[in-house]
């Protein structure tokens, strides 16, 4: 064979290796597309994960149905109640003073057992109303560190009779506000862009815990949610241990754990809403006692974000933080926005196109 065969030979065969290499590019990238992401929300107990499942449903799913809002009103009432209870008990046990009408509905409350919505009659609502009014139960509320009380608490207090409506229809506030602690696994699935998503929530409860090897599975990226607004706050589970801790403790045993120390992850820093109200009279050194910014809404972001990022120290992935009010929908959209980016350009690094 002459030299111009041979080069003739050559260059048919690099023009088939190129049309090769372009077909198994192509493959790849049908494959990609049709490659379900899964996405894998933590965090401790209380830190909004649910509340971002929500979004996406409102988002992504085309909010909720008529069978979806019966029973989140059953909820909201329940939590009305449980509410109300708790700050009974809080009155109680601080040793706080109450009107002498405010001490029998108290006794009325706990004789007549009120737990459930259908508790929830007029004449139960206009209790709540009166205990409500009652400066020492707005005491007990604004004391609320001392013991465990939802956050979304003076939100349906101050709605009580809307609730108590026999005609109440959640809005789109009420249910992303109604407070259900996760137990196993929640998972749901949409499409974005003709690219299947599942994501799943785990409970944030230490009990919980255990459930979630099983999720690890298949992972793309990891969502770790934070309550910015808990750091002077003890758990459920433990009286003796801050909030804020455990979250640390938390996401440094999973960033940097087997299954998902070369995974990227988004770091969500949720209730800066309540972050920004608490931070002007609660010092975030009750917290960090280096912390030495004072009561500087900014300067407390910066600072937690740094703890978080140093705990995740790992180097061969990248951790991505947004600071967000999960029940804030539009800019959830953006935070979810960001984590599709996130992916979509691991997948090209991955596959050498950047």
């Amino acid at each position: 064979m002459g030299p111009a065969n041979r080069k003739k030979k050559r260059k048919k065969e690099e023009e088939e290796k190129k049309n090769k290499d372009i077909e198994n590019k192509m493959k790849k990238d049908l494959e990609n597309k049709n490659k379900e992401i899964k996405l894998l929300v933590l965090g401790t107990g209380e830190s909004g994960k649910s509340t971002f499942l929500k979004q996406l449903m409102i988002l992504y799913k085309g909010g909720f149905g008529k069978q979806d809002k019966a029973l989140y009103t059953t909820t909201i009432r329940s939590n009305l109640i449980s509410h109300t209870k708790i700050l009974i008990d809080a009155v109680n046990e601080i040793g706080i003073e109450v009107k002498s009408k405010s001490k029998k509905i108290m006794r009325d409350f706990y004789e007549m057992e009120y737990y459930s919505s259908e508790d929830l009659t007029e004449e139960v609502q206009n209790q709540i109303n009166t205990l409500w009014q009652d400066p020492g139960f707005k005491e007990a509320y604004d004391r609320r560190t001392e013991f465990q009380l939802p956050d979304t608490a003076n939100f349906y207090l101050d709605n009580c009779e809307r609730i108590s409506d026999p005609k109440f229809e959640p809005t789109q506030e009420d249910i992303l506000l109604c407070r259900i602690p996760t137990t196993g696994v929640n998972v749901i699935q949409f499409t974005v862009d003709d690219r299947p998503w599942q994501v799943v929530d785990v409970g944030g409860q230490r009990s919980e815990r255990r459930k979630w090897i099983h999720q690890f599975d298949d992972v793309s990226i990891v969502l770790y949610v934070v309550a910015t607004s808990e750091y002077n706050q003890k758990l459920y589970e433990d009286q003796t241990v801050n909030r804020m801790h455990e979250s640390l403790i938390l996401f440094d045993q999973t960033a940097n754990g087997d299954f998902f120390k070369e995974k990227n992850c988004v770091v969500l820093f949720n209730k800066i809403d309540l972050l920004k109200q608490k931070i002007k009279n609660v010092d975030l050194k009750v917290c960090f006692p280096e912390y030495t910014s004072g009561k500087n809404y900014e300067q407390a972001c910066e600072f937690i974000k740094q703890k978080f990022l140093e705990v995740g120290r790992n180097t061969k992935r990248t951790i991505f933080t947004h600071f967000t009010s999960a029940t804030d929908t539009e800019n959830m959209r953006g935070v979810f926005d960001a984590v599709t980016t996130t992916v979509l350009e691991a997948e090209l690094k991955n596959e050498g196109y950047i």
